[in-house]
């Protein structure tokens, strides 16, 4: 494939909405979980924040976010090899990021979304019955 064409195929890949967030989000709002996503305030933008709980959800591509990568990085060329690493590197810093404010922090990988959504689920609403409801504070003074 040239250059120009892997490009082009690349460049339409979304990064918003794609069918794993969709399910996600189909599950949330049939359980009647209040949620907002990619939401700009946190480290990483996750994808789903469920403020209430202060849980956040990320779903992750494993081609993107590198799942397995020690297995299957020899095979890309050194620009997506260091794409890829990069990616992971910045999904570490942004998770711990979150936890550092008190963030639950659930990470849903593509393949265990489309393999067994409700166990997924059963991760996601265990975050929730740990977390208490309470205000976030958002650094104003009332």
């Amino acid at each position: 494939m040239s250059r120009e064409k892997r490009s082009a195929l690349m460049s339409r890949i979304k990064g918003r909405n794609t069918g794993p967030e969709r399910t996600v989000a189909e599950l949330l709002s049939a359980l009647g979980v209040s949620y907002e996503t990619h939401v700009r305030d946190l480290p990483g933008r996750p994808d789903f924040v469920i403020r209430e709980a202060h849980v956040v959800v990320l779903v992750d591509g494993d081609f993107w976010h590198g799942w397995r990568f020690p297995v299957w990085r020899d095979k890309l060329s050194l620009a997506w090899e260091a794409k890829i690493d990069g990616n992971r590197r910045r999904d570490v810093r942004n998770m711990r990021r979150l936890r550092y404010r008190g963030w639950t922090v659930i990470r849903l990988w593509e393949h265990q979304i489309k393999q067994n959504p409700d166990a997924c689920m059963t991760r996601i609403l265990a975050a929730l019955a740990t977390r208490p409801e309470r205000p976030i504070s958002t650094g104003e003074n009332s």
